[in-house]
């Protein structure tokens, strides 16, 4: 019997995590997968190579959902179109003879792992209220009690419409807390966005954030919907929020205290249903009373606290930690010696848990095929420094 033949698929996102996933799953189903980041990227690739059929997500970075679906459609009438969130285009689609096939690829992404599969309905979240016993969450591995009171924070909270700040160090975990917000809400189904405040420049932050009008500015040939639209129905992460600048933050202010927003060069207001929720390594009390942030706002973000505690604080949980991160390099899966084990504790952990993540990824190269992980193998950032020089034969380098 001859094997199925190869189809090929856009897949326009700008989530990575969520690409690398989906294309994985599609790979295994022999669909070869174009990627794409952004709306102008999935065009481009539309027209370089015939496909079968394009999965498109909910938001697009740089054009307008809708005016893109329709020039998708005047383009390209003979490729399937189907949504990541599993909804239908509006009609007036072709016939997608590889809807349920796609569909079930999507599916397959969301329930293969336990951290962003599902509901969580409140009747489950009802079943431990008042026992005293908290049920694990998989986003949140340890069981140091500092770890346990964040968990018990997440649960006691998932099932509201409550902003949450959420405050840690740099890699303690701040989206991760935030996607397991998301999941074990009522809003699951919905989109889940996020915004690094600290990654954007501050004169593209707030089209980013609100969106803009056509003709707004030089350049703004299209519509472009914000973040806040995004996530209509589902939440916001804003992540870094202590990076937005004043100004900016008023005009989140009017958001949070009425729902409705005004795109950039656009006078019509637009009324958006969101949670929203914010994350900072910074000390917002402390910035919000030296006037460095507005109070009003960190009063109106900071309804319930989720304080995430360093590694440092929590080396109990090392063991716990490094079984979860070799589980998830399945099947590349290494046993660590005890004086590598030694070498892990006895680190500051000043990148907090995303570096050990890290060091864990940078040992498991370093062992090459052995299958046991010694104490050479555990190298951190500032071990760089001392590394030997290399000289090759024939070969210079200059600094």
């Amino acid at each position: 019997m001859l094997p199925a033949a190869r189809r090929s698929a856009v897949l326009a996102s700008s989530d990575l995590p969520f690409r690398n996933r989906v294309r994985e799953t599609l790979a295994g189903m022999r669909w070869r997968v174009m990627e794409a980041d952004g709306g102008a990227e999935a065009l481009a690739q539309l027209s370089g190579a015939p496909c079968e059929a394009l999965v498109l997500d909910s938001w697009l970075p740089d054009l307008e959902i809708e005016e893109f679906i329709g020039d998708f459609r005047r383009l390209h009438p003979a490729v399937d179109l189907v949504m990541a969130d599993g909804r239908a285009a509006r009609p007036g689609t072709a016939p997608c003879r590889h809807r349920n096939e796609l569909l079930h690829a999507l599916r397959r992404e969301r329930t293969r792992d336990p951290a962003e599969s599902g509901r969580c309905p409140e009747m489950d979240l009802q079943r431990w209220r008042g026992t005293g016993v908290i049920p694990p969450l998989p986003e949140l591995v340890g069981g140091h009690p500092l770890m346990l009171e964040a968990g018990r924070r997440v649960l006691l909270v998932a099932g509201h419409a409550t902003p949450v700040l959420i405050q840690g160090a740099t890699g303690t975990g701040k989206e991760i807390v935030a996607r397991a917000l998301h999941r074990l809400s009522p809003r699951s189904g919905k989109p889940f966005v996020a915004l690094n405040c600290a990654a954007i420049p501050e004169a593209l932050l707030e089209t980013e954030l609100f969106g803009h009008a056509r003709g707004a500015f030089t350049g703004a040939v299209q519509r472009r919907i914000g973040r806040l639209e995004a996530a209509h129905g589902g939440t916001l992460l804003l992540d870094e929020i202590g990076e937005l600048p004043l100004g900016l933050q008023a005009k989140l202010l009017r958001f949070v205290e009425c729902g409705e927003l005004q795109r950039v060069g656009d006078n019509q207001a637009v009324r958006v249903d969101v949670r929203i929720l914010a994350a900072t390594h910074r000390p917002l009390a402390q910035l919000s009373a030296e006037g460095r942030f507005r109070a009003d706002l960190y009063y109106r973000l900071a309804v319930f606290l989720i304080q995430l505690p360093p590694l440092s604080h929590h080396m109990e949980d090392m063991e716990l930690l490094v079984e979860h991160f070799r589980n998830k390099r399945q099947p590349d899966v290494r046993s660590m010696s005890p004086e590598a084990m030694q070498r892990l504790r006895n680190h500051s952990w000043p990148g907090n848990v995303r570096e050990l993540e890290h060091v864990l990824e940078r040992a498991t190269i370093l062992a090459g095929p052995r299958t046991v992980i010694a104490a050479a193998e555990i190298e951190f950032a500032e071990d760089s420094a001392s590394l030997p020089d290399l000289k090759l034969p024939g070969l210079s380098f200059r600094s």
